[in-house]
C-alpha cells in the first residue's frame, strides 16, 4: 500500500498548475509549454508562447524539435479532458522531464493569464470563482 503522503508528493513532482507555470515563467524559468490540442482548438486560443503538438504527434516530432533536457509542461483543455495525460505519457516515455498542467488551458484563461491568438497576446478578466486575484506581469 502506498503512503498518502508518498502519492501526494508524486502528484506535485507530475503535475503543475496554471499559477505555478505562470511565476516559474515570470521568474525567467526555462519551460517549454506544450499545447497538445488540435490545432482548431490552438488556433482559437492558447497559453502565449506554447508550442504546438497534438498528443499523437508527440513521438515523431518532440525528439528533433524539443530539446532532451528541457523541462516540458503540457496541458490540453480543461480538467475534463484526457489530452494532457495523453501528451505527458508520451513524453515521459522518450524520456522528458514532463509534468501536466492541471486545469489547461481553461483555467489558465480563467486566470487570466497571457492568451495567444492571431490577433495577438490578451488577457481575460480573471474569474472570481479562481481565488483571489493574482498580480500580472507584462506578457
Amino acid at each position: 500500500m502506498i503512503d498518502r503522503s508518498d502519492y501526494f508528493a508524486a502528484r506535485l513532482a507530475y503535475e503543475t498548475d496554471p499559477s505555478d507555470v505562470h511565476t516559474d515563467r515570470s521568474a525567467g524559468r526555462a519551460l517549454v509549454v506544450v499545447d497538445v490540442r488540435s490545432a482548431e482548438a490552438f488556433a482559437q486560443g492558447r497559453v502565449a508562447g506554447a508550442v504546438h503538438m497534438h498528443h499523437s504527434e508527440i513521438a515523431q516530432r518532440a525528439p528533433q524539435e524539443i530539446p532532451a533536457e528541457a523541462d516540458v509542461v503540457v496541458y490540453c483543455w480543461s480538467p475534463g479532458c484526457n489530452g494532457g495525460v495523453r501528451g505527458a505519457l508520451a513524453f515521459a516515455r522518450l524520456g522528458y522531464r514532463v509534468r501536466e498542467m492541471i486545469g489547461g488551458f481553461e483555467y489558465w484563461a480563467r486566470e487570466g493569464y497571457p492568451i495567444e491568438d492571431a490577433d495577438g497576446i490578451h488577457h481575460r478578466p480573471v474569474d472570481p470563482l479562481t481565488g483571489i486575484p493574482r498580480v500580472r506581469t507584462r506578457a
